[in-house]
């Protein structure tokens, strides 16, 4: 039962109805319609909803019409401590460095509580430890955790588990409570110095060990851990620091002893150092507690072993002059056995290469000789490998590296540096400069650095060309003539004579061929003898070639052509029959001039000649002619056209012949005038006032014409 609702209209006969309406009517409130009493139907949480607000009224049960108002009302629900605290971050894990102060704060717990905090102590909380004292404690308040000892040691003890406790109703009896774990962990300080486990260590090292190689290795202990337990190891003192190193290993935090020197068991047999671990990284508020390293000695001692022999040099440099004999010494190489027993030695080479093989050893000296006869200019240097072994022990070996030199001796003759290519131009002037040559020689500085150029003194003087040393293994190439014609000579061979500077000198004889050009004013190249014709004609040979084939072809077929020509030509038919009945046709135009088969044409050629008749030699006269004289004085004076004439009759009248016409030409020009002769071809031959300098003028077209009509003299620039 909660309430009961009450009308002033309600007179107790059952008339008035009541209705409830609102949050949570009919489900979690219900009310009787006759009496007006609310109950609840179900148990209220005040976490969940804290009031309710409802609606009521009175109406007439029989009308429905309400005789009141509707009023509302507000149903508030009352806390009471169902609700016990929590922890919401539970479990906690927290870190404190070790040897902290006493209270140092660690961690601030919460609790909360879900009742009403407004009404009575139902959600007022105390906190309280129920695990982990006497080493820490909590403020029953704030809920602070706080370190309860001095001086914590992680090397003690380094984890903790504390469990806190929260009370609601300020900690009464009958409170609700709640409870959480806290992991504490102290993290590590430098507050431990590093520890060897022994004052006195004693190591074993054999002789034998290489250089550089770790032979032991030491340890100091150090309870810290991480950064806090880095060191570092280093010799302080002792005989043998120069002999030996120490390193840490940041890994494992071990001196790693190595070897600096290498170790002599019959020099030396034990050492003794004084080695120092010390910390890297120092906490200056536990220096109190120090000092933060230790110093251990250790004795090292060598050990005895076989060795194999040793060489007096690490390495050998020989030297021995090119084209010595076989079997010529180089030098010798010497090992002996450091061991106390000093065993004999032999000697080897290895033959691992092609060069271990020109050379061979004196097994029981070690004296190098040649076995072949070597040459600098083709391999001036040599790396062989000697063996040494013990000869009561081959097993124990020891190899030296040898590099032998080969010196240099003057068998090489110096030459010309390269082929020259050697152009004088038409118009060179005396005294100029064509070309430097240079030589070369395959020896050394020493033997032929120094040349020295010369004509060869066994020929005649060159009218043409001389050659200049100049003192600086070069010569100059010049010039003795004024002009150079390549119509006459276009080639000049100069034999020149080289020596060099080394003892005794060696000489060569070089040929340089010299080309006659013809050149520009300022010497540059136009062409030379053969060239000329194709660069003029810009043809190439294929194409000259293809010229000269095509004229072979033309000339066979004008011969060809000719040769059918004259197989056709048949003589005149002469028949039987009267000439006169009959038409002889025939297409013959005569020979011409050249033609002297047909007609004998010297009579007509001079007149004089005319003395006696001169029968056709084409046809077979049968009756001879009417004979005529002419006085020799006659013919000398008689006409061209009564010359003509004459014979004109003369074919008239003779009948052994048809009559035919014939083309026939006459060369004869007649006397000679009395004018004389208007050729130009004699012209040449007189001398001219004519000034042709003016063809200089006209570019490099016309140089070549102005030279032969000018006084031009050209000049070239070397």
């Amino acid at each position: 039962f909660i309430l009961q609702l009450h009308s002033n209209s309600d007179k107790g006969d059952g008339s008035v109805k009541y209705i409830l309406t609102g949050e949570g009517a009919g489900t979690i409130f219900i009310i009787d319609d006759t009496t007006g009493d609310i109950h609840s139907t179900k148990s209220l949480d005040r976490e969940q909803k804290t009031h309710y607000v409802l609606h009521a009224q009175a109406i007439d049960r029989r009308t429905n019409k309400p005789l009141e108002p509707e009023s509302e009302f507000i149903i508030k629900v009352q806390d009471i401590n169902d609700n016990a605290p929590k922890f919401t971050d539970g479990p906690y894990i927290v870190t404190v460095p070790e040897m902290s102060e006493m209270g140092t704060s660690v961690l601030q717990v919460t609790a909360t509580d879900a009742d009403d905090p407004t009404y009575g102590n139902s959600a007022r909380v105390v906190y309280s430890i129920l695990q982990g004292q006497p080493y820490f404690s909590v403020d029953p308040k704030t809920g602070v955790i706080r370190t309860a000892l001095h001086n914590m040691d992680r090397e003690a003890r380094e984890h903790y588990s504390v469990v806190i406790q929260a009370k609601d109703m300020a900690g009464q009896v009958g409170g609700l409570s709640g409870s959480t774990t806290v992991n504490i962990t102290l993290t590590d300080v430098n507050d431990n110095p590093p520890r060897f486990p022994q004052k006195h260590y004693q190591l074993y090292v054999p002789e034998s060990a290489q250089v550089g190689s770790a032979v032991g290795k030491i340890k100091a202990n150090d309870a810290d851990t991480g950064s806090n337990a880095d060191m570092k190891y280093t010799i302080i003192n002792g005989d043998g620091s120069g002999v030996f190193s120490i390193s840490t290993d940041k890994e494992t935090r071990e001196g790693i002893l190595s070897l600096k020197k290498p170790l002599n068991y019959e020099k030396k047999r034990s050492y003794t150092l004084n080695i120092e671990g010390a910390n890297t990284h120092l906490d200056f508020r536990f220096s109190h507690l120090g000092p933060f390293k230790d110093v251990t000695m250790l004795k090292v001692i060598v050990g005895d072993v076989d060795e194999p022999p040793l060489f007096t040099m690490p390495s050998y440099v020989m030297e021995v002059y090119e084209n010595a004999k076989i079997g010529t010494p180089v030098g010798t190489v010497t090992a002996h056995d450091p061991d106390a027993a000093n065993s004999l030695v032999r000697y080897f080479i290895d033959h691992n290469t092609e060069e271990d093989r020109y050379f061979t050893i004196d097994a029981s000296t070690g004296t190098i000789k040649t076995a072949k006869i070597f040459d600098r200019e083709e391999t001036p240097w040599y790396n062989i490998t000697v063996a040494a072994s013990e000869i009561d022990n081959p097993g124990l070996v020891s190899h030296v590296p040898v590099g032998v030199r080969i010196l240099d001796v003057n068998d090489n003759p110096p030459e010309l540096a390269r082929d020259y290519d050697v152009v004088v131009c038409e118009n060179t002037k005396p005294g100029q400069v064509i070309q430097t040559i240079t030589a070369t020689d395959k020896d050394n500085s020493a033997n032929g650095a120094r040349f020295h150029f010369s004509l060869d003194e066994g020929l005649s003087l060159n009218p043409n060309f001389t050659l200049r040393n100049n003192e600086d293994n070069t010569a100059s190439i010049l010039t003795r003539r004024r002009r150079y014609s390549r119509t006459t000579q276009d080639i000049y061979y100069l034999p020149v004579l080289i020596s060099d500077g080394g003892m005794p000198p060696l000489s060569s004889s070089s040929t340089l061929t010299i080309r006659v050009c013809a050149c520009e004013r300022d010497g540059r190249v136009r062409t030379c003898h053969a060239e000329a014709f194709l660069s003029s004609a810009g043809l190439s040979t294929g194409a000259l070639i293809a010229i000269l084939l095509c004229i072979v072809i033309l000339l066979a077929i004008v011969v060809l052509f000719i040769t059918l020509r004259r197989s056709k030509k048949e003589p005149l038919i002469i028949s039987e029959e009267d000439v006169r009945e009959n038409v002889v046709t025939y297409d013959d135009e005569g020979g011409g001039e050249e033609d002297t088969e047909a007609f004998d044409i010297t009579a007509l050629r001079n007149p004089s000649a005319a003395e006696e008749l001169k029968y056709r030699r084409d046809v077979r006269p049968e009756v001879k002619p009417l004979s005529r004289h002419h006085p020799s004085s006659s013919l000398d004076s008689i006409d061209v056209q009564e010359f003509l004439n004459q014979r004109l009759a003369e074919a008239d009248l003779d009948p052994s012949v048809p009559p035919y016409d014939s083309l026939q030409t006459y060369a004869y020009e007649g006397h000679r005038s009395e004018a004389g002769s208007i050729s130009s071809l004699d012209s040449a031959t007189t001398h001219s006032d004519q000034d042709y300098n003016y063809l200089g003028d006209w570019g490099p077209e016309f140089k070549k014409l102005a030279e032969l009509y000018g006084e031009i003299e050209p000049e070239r620039t070397t």
